[in-house]
């Protein structure tokens, strides 16, 4: 009987320890989980949304996340924000300046949640906040505008009438100026993000004024501005992510808004609990924005080399570009 008893107590104690030992894996092994809210024109807008998704895609390959996405082509923002946080996420993140008040007022009353907020800046303490100096990026496509222009016009199409878009234009123009102080530069805004049908109608209209260098800053609505550039054989420049792939033979280059390294950036420092700041602002000197090859048309040794001095200059503060109209 006593050799019974310290055998079922031997048994006892190593599936206690085998139970500890699961406990602890499992503790060990838990995956970080990323919810997201894409901005309006949704997944597949080969811009803005594509390059956050990658950025996911990204971590999930190098970092083992685990990620879900929502869209919100209604504008139903807040319910699609109380969907990722209910699904347990360790971060949610909301994509676009259209999502910041609902973000908020979920983020109010979810306080123990963390939440990141991507284009625009939130003074509440569970969310942290990415911009861009898209103004910075901008002034370089400015530059590469004015150097292939022969007409002396070029044209910007934003996607909203707004302080963010503004800098797009502000910096497109400042950089035009400095290559070219006459040129002309026509702006319209579409109002819209998601209609590539009137970005090419607003880019008929523009090419018919003169204008042989579109910039779009305007989603998917861009993308049709692009591609009514090609069929008649006037230049243009992509945004957010390299779109040389739309039309191929229109765009000479794109200002790249880094989303993709933000986003990749942010969980690595998640999940290593390294998130130490609540705003990060990113610009040329942060890898934030930039200005992807230059293809199509071949700029001379001399333009190539002005593109790369302004590039410094503004990394060093020595060009000041401009962010409002």
């Amino acid at each position: 009987m006593k050799r019974l008893f310290v055998g079922i107590m031997a048994l006892l104690l190593v599936l206690t320890g085998c139970q500890n030992a699961m406990q602890e894996e499992t503790v060990e092994s838990k995956e970080t989980k990323i919810g997201i809210l894409l901005s309006d024109s949704g997944l597949g807008d080969g811009s803005f949304n594509d390059s956050a998704f990658r950025g996911l895609e990204k971590s999930r390959d190098e970092l083992g996340i685990l990620f879900d996405y929502r869209e919100a082509p209604t504008g139903n923002y807040e319910e699609m924000l109380v969907d990722l946080v209910e699904q347990g996420n360790d971060l949610v993140i909301g994509l676009g300046f259209s999502v910041q008040e609902a973000l908020e007022k979920v983020a109010g009353e979810n306080p123990e949640q963390q939440f990141l907020l991507i284009d625009g800046v939130s003074e509440l303490e569970n969310v942290i906040s990415i911009t861009f100096k898209e103004h910075e990026g901008s002034f370089l496509v400015g530059m590469v505008a004015a150097m292939t222009s022969n007409t002396g016009k070029i044209g910007f199409i934003g996607g909203a009438d707004i302080e963010l878009i503004h800098r797009f234009e502000v910096g497109y123009t400042q950089g035009a100026q400095y290559v070219n102080p006459d040129i002309e530069v026509i702006a319209d805004y579409a109002n819209n993000f998601g209609d590539s049908t009137l970005g090419s109608i607003i880019a008929e209209e523009q090419i018919e004024k003169g204008v042989d260098f579109i910039y779009p800053a305007a989603g998917f609505t861009g993308v049709g501005a692009l591609q009514t550039a090609q069929s008649k054989g006037v230049y243009g420049a992509g945004v957010d992510s390299d779109q040389f792939l739309l039309a191929e033979k229109a765009v000479v280059s794109s200002m790249l808004k880094n989303v993709d390294v933000a986003v990749f950036d942010t969980t690595k420092n998640l999940v290593n609990n390294q998130l130490t700041e609540q705003v990060y602002t990113l610009g040329l000197v942060e890898s934030g924005v930039g200005l992807a090859p230059i293809r199509v048309v071949e700029l001379t040794t001399e333009q190539q080399q002005l593109i790369e001095e302004a590039t410094e200059a503004i990394s060093a503060g020595k060009i000041d570009v401009q962010t409002k109209k």
